[in-house]
């Protein structure tokens, strides 16, 4: 999903619904800047304990908040591992809150009629599985 959206020093990456924070510590490895978002406060510890463990703590902000609260508009890429109902429920706030620029990747589920800027396809232990790849437009005034 990284090697996707290109991701940088230059980035801050928002992983909304971490979990254990495996995608944001990655980027933080990278350089980059990062954002663990989860509502549940249990995943929230052990993406900062897992993140301790790496030495990328510092790089990294901890958020046990609703991904439909959180305040978004400092990302430059955002990254989601959720359920198709999830991400068309998202999409609105991605559309009002991103900036034109901002990469969003998805793995596995697409967001309906928002058509990708990139889909690749990567082996799992289940088998082959989707990556998407949007990119925040330029809106119109």
């Amino acid at each position: 999903m990284l090697q996707l959206a290109r991701v940088t020093a230059d980035d801050v990456v928002y992983d909304l619904g971490c979990g254990d924070g495996r995608l944001v510590i990655a980027a933080a490895k990278l350089g980059a800047r990062g954002v663990c978002v989860d509502i549940d406060p249990q995943r929230i510890r052990e993406s900062r304990a897992n993140a301790e463990r790496a030495g990328v703590a510092e790089r990294i902000r901890f958020r046990n908040e609703d991904l439909f609260d959180t305040e978004i508009s400092g990302a430059t890429v955002v990254t989601l591992f959720l359920w198709q109902s999830v991400n068309e429920k998202l999409r609105p706030r991605l559309w009002r809150q991103l900036k034109p620029g901002t990469r969003v990747v998805s793995y596995i589920h697409s967001m309906g009629d928002w058509r990708p800027r990139e889909t690749v396809n990567v082996e799992s232990a289940r088998g082959p599985r989707k990556v998407f790849l949007w990119i925040i437009p330029e809106k119109a005034e």
